[in-house]
Formats: C-alpha cells, structure tokens, sequence
C-alpha cells in the first residue's frame, strides 16, 4: 500500500520546478477527494486537514502566499516553534471537546473548510496593523485562543488572542512550550487546597511534561511529592528535577507501601493528589491521601474509569475537581493570564522550571508540499506508537 496521501499524490501533479506552487481547495464527494487550484506565489505552508480521523492519513501540507498587510487591531507573526501535543491528536481525531474554526483565509469554500493544527507555539510579530498597542516588530508572542492553528509558518492573529513573552533569559523551546503545561501544573498546586511549605502531593503520570513541571514548582515552593511511573529508570531524572520520592506502578500496589509513606510523611496527611492515568493506579494512589484532601483530575491515559471507594468521600471527606487549562484561559481575564505567564517566566529565568526534552522536527522551505505530507504523517503516525520519548517541537519554515 502506498504511504503517500491521496491529497498528496493530486497535488503533486499541480507542482511546477520553478518557485510557483499552487494553493488548493479540498472539495469532497462521495467517492473522492479532489483538488482545485490557482497559482500564486508561494511564501508560506500549513499543516491542515479537512476532516477528522486518523492525523497519519488526514495530514497534509498547504502552500500559500505572504501574508497581506493586517488589518486593524491585528498582527502578523511568523511562528519559530509549535509543539506536538497529544491534545492536538485528539482535536484532529473528532474526539477533543474543543472544537477549532476553519481557517477562513486559506479556506476557497464555505463547505469545504481547511484547519490548521496546533494549539500551542511560539511567535515572532512581523507586522502590526493600525490600533496595536504595547508589540512592535520582532516582539514573541505565544497563543491564548485555543485551536488557533499554529503548525504553520505565519498567521494574522487579533490582539486579544495573543501574549507578548518576554525574551529575556528564555530559550525559544521555552516560551513555546510555556502556554498548556507549565500553567496546568501551576494551577493545579495553587487552585484547590491550600498548601504550604512541607506539605506534601502525590501524582501519578510525573514523568509527563505536567509531571515533570509539577515537581519542579512544587520543589520552589518547598512543597513534598510522591510521583508515580510505570519505569524506573525514570527515577533519577525526575529525582534531579526535585522529585522527594519516585515510585512505580508495580510498587504502588504493594501493601507495604502504605507504611513507607507513612514514615516519609511523618505521618502528616496527604493534602494533594493530581490524576492523569485514571483507572486503578488512581484508585489505589487517592487511598494515601488524608483528611479533607482534593483529588484534582486532569487525564485517563490509562482511558480507564475513574473508580474511587465510597469511604474516602464518607469518611476522609475527600472532595474531587476536574481541571482543563483551556478553561482557566477562557473564565479569566487577559490580566489574570498575563500575570501567570509572569510568574511561570519568572521560575524558568531562576532556573526552577526547565522545559521539556524536547527535539525539533523541522519542515524545509524547500521541500515539496508532498514530502512534507508525508514527512508529518510519517511523525504522528510514530507518536501514536508510543515511538517518541520526547516533546516534538515543529518548525515550518517559510517556501522558497
């Protein structure tokens, strides 16, 4: 079976040797995709998709020219750096609860719309239209309307969706990474139960990039964690991040470790528990936490129920929260978000929050829309086996 996408395989047709590529519209029947395209000079390119499904086989490239001037109260920026996220699988699947809008611009359709990837990522402003106060020309921004599309090498975004970053004493890996993950964390420390220094939160999923922000912030703060992992050798990275114990799967479920947190604690109640595996890791790890704590739930990577004893909420009045950052941005005000980027900022400058391992997929202004189809179906389709152990960082850059 061929790996090339039927889009893909259409559009090359269309593709010329000289630097004039063409923009597609995606029209849909029954049987078929097809194609309709005009020429233009090609400066930039998206990943996009038409429909839900599969990312590995829904995934293309789309050229498209430089950005017209912007309009008022809006900018032009030209993305360095977006992330891979598994929420960005999930949104591009159907199965996310945020839904993104069709890009209106590089849509020729109403019926037939195209969407952009990526949620998260990292700008630089290329342009600025009329009525834009406090970013001029070069400044970073990173994305607060979610679903904005930001697998693509520029955009005309309103001033009200983005956050200017400063670039002092961050790297672009950083502020690229700084808009789901270290936020989540943070909230989730600070929204719920009331702690102070020595106190002490349990996690489960602490080698994932909340995790390992978790123990970071907790660790500035002076709060104690007990972090859960499927593999240990895991445990002396996160100890380095200041992790106070790491703890397997395997070893959670072992009776005696009731004791041995016990003796950690000092006996002192369990304030904290943060939950992103669900089913019975969860179950068992909410069994360690005292009287009065909260159980805040941010995932299911297990994609199991969550199932919790009636006696923790009887006797032990543990109350449970869900959490879900793109909430937090939406219920708060552009003051409230940008003095949180402030204080993330501000831990990463101190060296208290490193960001992700992270490597850089890049796809070259030079390459044809159908190498880089399937250069992108290639990479999701090995996240989706588990093949990456790091955060994948996209850059696309400009055609040439």
């Amino acid at each position: 079976m061929s790996l090339v996408h039927p889009c893909a395989r259409v559009l090359a047709r269309w593709q010329r040797p000289c630097q004039l590529q063409h923009a597609w519209r995606l029209q849909s029947n029954a049987s078929s995709n097809t194609f309709s395209t005009s020429s233009v000079l090609a400066g930039n390119r998206a990943i996009v998709y038409n429909t839900n499904g599969d990312p590995a086989r829904v995934l293309s490239a789309f050229s498209f020219p430089e950005l017209p001037p912007p309009p008022p109260n809006t900018m032009n920026i030209r993305f360095l750096l977006a992330p891979i996220n598994p929420a960005d699988i999930n949104v591009i699947e159907g199965i996310y609860p945020a839904k993104p809008e069709p890009d209106v611009s590089l849509s020729r359709a109403k019926d037939y719309p195209l969407f952009v990837g990526g949620n998260e990522g990292l700008g630089k402003v290329i342009d600025v239209g009329d009525g834009i106060v406090g970013l001029r020309k070069d400044d970073w921004v990173i994305m607060t309307k979610p679903q904005s599309g930001t697998w693509s090498s520029a955009k005309n975004v309103a001033m009200s969706d983005v956050l200017k970053v400063p670039k002092q004493g961050l790297s672009e890996a950083q502020a690229a990474t700084i808009t789901v993950n270290p936020p989540t964390a943070y909230n989730m420390l600070h929204d719920f139960a009331q702690l102070v220094e020595g106190d002490w939160i349990v996690q489960n999923g602490a080698n994932s990039a909340v995790g390992q922000a978790v123990i970071q912030i907790a660790a500035a703060k002076g709060y104690k964690t007990i972090n859960f992992i499927r593999d240990r050798l895991l445990k002396q990275h996160l100890k380095s991040l200041g992790a106070t114990h790491v703890v397997t799967y395997d070893e959670l479920a072992e009776k005696s470790l009731r004791a041995k947190v016990k003796m950690w604690t000092g006996g002192k109640d369990i304030r904290l528990g943060l939950n992103c595996v669900s089913g019975k890791t969860t179950t068992l790890m909410a069994r360690l936490l005292g009287n009065s704590a909260h159980l805040v739930s941010y995932g299911a990577m297990s994609k199991e129920p969550l199932s919790l004893p009636t006696s923790l909420f009887i006797f032990k009045n543990l109350t449970c929260h869900g959490f879900w950052q793109t909430r937090w941005y939406s219920d708060k005000s552009s003051e409230q978000r940008q003095e949180l980027l402030e204080t993330l900022t501000a831990l990463m400058r101190d060296g208290k929050l490193q960001g992700p391992n992270y490597e850089v997929l890049t796809i070259g202004g030079t390459e044809s829309d159908v190498s880089a189809s399937v250069k992108i179906r290639d990479l999701v389709a090995r996240l989706g086996q588990g093949m990456y152990g790091k955060k994948v960082l996209l850059k696309v850059e400009e055609t040439v």
